[in-house]
């Protein structure tokens, strides 16, 4: 049933999709985000500060204040004769007329000391004449602007009223569980009678929440057990090589490969032998060597006479991966393809030219390999960098470029067991938890931005000792520009600090040509000092630079500083990450800033990450304009997740009915999504 059915205008539709109602079950799935308690009178003596109560009075004095800016102040004084102040901001005439002297009014708002005494600013007003009071808590609806409480409940409760609310789950089941049933906990909990207090509803203990997690979480396994299912019976190409140029590639690295390593490509060359595609992730952290693993994968794709594309979210990071294909692949006579949005036309048109008639077995580049013009001869692997950074309809257009093709994802972002449980259980999972033996410990330092002197006479240190150093400038205000001018100006600050030694600058709006030029330059020593935007969070493989400094850390995310300070300590010598900051702190800059300070695992770094953001903002699923999870937490409700993964199975299985339905009330249109 559509909005229109129930009502809703076009216009208010509009509004109401911004909040993802779209239908009937969107609307019965909007739960409060709190609840007010107007079933009750307090009196103002008994009230608690802080605490949202509804009180009774009448209108002692009504005027407006001009200073220190215009407001409207009300007097009310309740039946036992204490007074409360009411301060409104904004205000209207009617308002006003509301609130004229005489009448009896309920004031509903938290009580705070002000100047003047006790007083509540903005509460809600109601006339008291003639108003029964509320039999169950009053709900208050995530809305936006054009959509007011009234209308959302409105509009709410009509849908409770003609939604089907039957169960979709068998009665043995929601027994076996001890789970309400769903009528019962979505009437609960947009309707709760008195007996519970807003912080009971608020905490998401309650059968009623339970049930609604629980339905949450199962509709996503489902949806992730059916996607690995419909893969599994998928037909891709056998691809298995002969092994003579993964044996060379072998041959010719400086190093060899840890038994994390080896035990990871195994398992991909394992999967890339079945009939059906590879989906897998492979997850390890900074430096633990995941692109040489991803090369001979890609070997063993080309060996098998099919074509390998590769792709990085960024144009640095996928030219780092070029250079690193290149350096390994063409003097075995294998040619390398760059594709990304700098490419010159002529330059392009030869790649695509050559990956359409299959004479080029590789391309490497960023979102410009989606592009429609862009034919393989013969796709046979799609390895993704940092896949959790493109769109889903991204992953979905290159996965289309193959008939059926094996799929490798790659994350330096560690994912959380719970996570990975949870949105990739469609995937397979290798984990390189291994460094390299060579990896020297990075320590971390916390130094305020005033010491910037100390930080300069360390860096003067670091280079004279023979080492290089990273300065790396942040993002400003998400303003490009403004970060530009920043690394700018921070090079030339840099410059005239250290007028004997070569201070280098890499930043975003470099083309091609001079943002590899320079990090040349870094990479052969011939610059001391690196001053870069954060373009150089991932890929970048220095040896000689053991010092990393970042400004503003506080304002760089968890996962991007555990990145940056992955540039170091790459070589012999002790490493040093300093994080500068400036004051005053959020209490999420501190909360970061303490987590990055005590950890070097990047999994617990991960799984902190986790609890501050969420799982929409760590997966960088927010681009896609689709909540993961609306009332499940993964972190509070592992039980209910495990328990759904094991219910997932048994009705696929058993209940291929309940499935179905189950899906369409929970997902409905998004569930494809969910299996890319």
């Amino acid at each position: 049933m559509n909005l229109i059915d129930l009502g809703v205008t076009d216009k208010v539709q509009a509004k109401l999709a911004k909040l993802h109602i779209h239908n009937l079950w969107d609307a019965v799935l909007h739960l409060p985000l709190r609840y007010e308690d107007e079933t009750h009178i307090t009196m103002i003596d008994d009230a608690q500060l802080g605490v949202p109560v509804q009180v009774e009075g009448e209108v002692l004095l009504q005027e407006v204040q001009f200073k220190p800016r215009k407001q409207l102040v009300v007097k009310l004084q309740d039946d036992a004769g204490s007074v409360l102040m009411l301060r409104f901001i904004h205000f209207y005439p009617s308002q006003q007329q509301q609130l004229s002297k005489g009448k009896r009014v309920r004031a509903v708002g938290e009580i705070k000391q002000g100047y003047y005494g006790d007083e509540m600013i903005h509460p809600k007003i109601r006339a008291a004449d003639n108003h029964a009071l509320s039999e169950t808590l009053t709900p208050v609806y995530p809305t936006v602007s054009g959509v007011t409480q009234p209308m959302l409940r409105k509009i709410i409760h009509a849908a409770l009223s003609k939604a089907d609310l039957s169960d979709t789950l068998p009665d043995s089941l929601l027994q076996s569980l001890r789970l309400p049933s769903f009528a019962d906990s979505v009437r609960l909990l947009h309707d709760p009678t008195p007996e519970y207090t807003p912080q009971q509803l608020h905490d998401g203990q309650l059968p009623a929440w339970q049930r609604l997690k629980f339905d949450e979480l199962l509709a996503q396994q489902l949806s992730m057990k059916l996607a690995y299912d419909q893969r599994r019976s998928g037909s891709a190409p056998k691809l298995q090589g002969d092994g003579a140029w993964c044996a060379r590639l072998l041959a010719a690295l400086p190093f060899q490969l840890t038994a994390a390593q080896q035990k990871v490509l195994a398992e991909i060359k394992h999967d890339m032998l079945q009939t059906y595609p590879m989906h897998r992730l492979l997850q390890g952290d900074v430096g633990s060597g995941k692109t040489i693993v991803s090369a001979l994968a890609a070997l063993n794709a080309i060996e098998a006479g099919a074509q390998v594309a590769v792709m990085a979210p960024t144009e640095i990071l996928a030219e780092q991966h070029f250079q690193k294909f290149t350096q390994w692949l063409e003097p075995m006579g294998i040619e390398v393809a760059w594709l990304a949005g700098s490419t010159r036309k002529k330059a392009k048109d030869a790649a695509k030219a050559g990956l359409a008639d299959g004479s080029i077995r590789i391309a490497v580049g960023t979102h410009a390999l989606f592009q429609d013009d862009v034919v393989f001869a013969d796709l046979g692997l799609v390895i993704v960098d940092e896949q959790h950074r493109f769109g889903v309809g991204q992953r979905l257009a290159l996965k289309n470029k193959g008939r059926e093709v094996h799929q490798l994802m790659m994350s330096a972002t560690p994912i959380p067991r719970t996570l990975a449980m949870s949105f990739f259980a469609d995937l397979d999972v290798s984990v390189i938890e291994e460094l390299p033996p060579n990896r020297t410990p990075i320590k971390t330092k916390l130094i305020h931005s005033g010491r910037r002197d100390d930080i300069e006479a360390f860096v003067r240190h670091t280079v004279q000792q023979g080492q290089q150093v990273y300065w790396v400038c942040p993002l400003i205000e998400e303003s490009e520009t403004l970060q530009l001018q920043t690394a700018v100006d921070t090079h030339l600050q840099l410059q005239a600090a250290f007028p004997e030694y070569s201070v280098g600058l890499v930043h975003g709006r470099l083309k091609a040509a001079e943002k590899a030029s320079e990090m040349q330059k870094f990479i052969h020593n011939e610059h001391h000092i690196l001053v870069a935007t954060t373009v150089i969070e991932v890929g970048v493989d220095v040896p000689n630079a053991s010092l990393m400094v970042i400004e503003h850390a506080e304002r760089m995310g968890l996962a991007q500083l555990h990145q940056l300070r992955g540039r170091v300590g790459r070589g012999q010598a002790a490493s040093v990450c300093v994080l500068m900051f400036t004051e005053p702190l959020s209490e999420l800059a501190k909360a970061r800033l303490k987590v990055i300070y005590e950890h070097t695992d990047g999994f617990e770094i991960a799984r902190q990450d986790l609890n501050i953001r969420g799982p929409g903002e760590f997966l960088g699923a927010k681009q896609s304009g689709i909540p993961l999870l609306r009332f499940a937490n993964l972190e509070e409700d592992v039980h209910l997740l495990e328990q759904a993964r094991d219910v997932a199975q048994w009705l696929i299985a058993e209940n291929s009915a309940v499935v179905d339905v189950h899906l369409q009330r929970w997902l409905g249109s998004r569930e494809a999504y969910l299996g890319v």
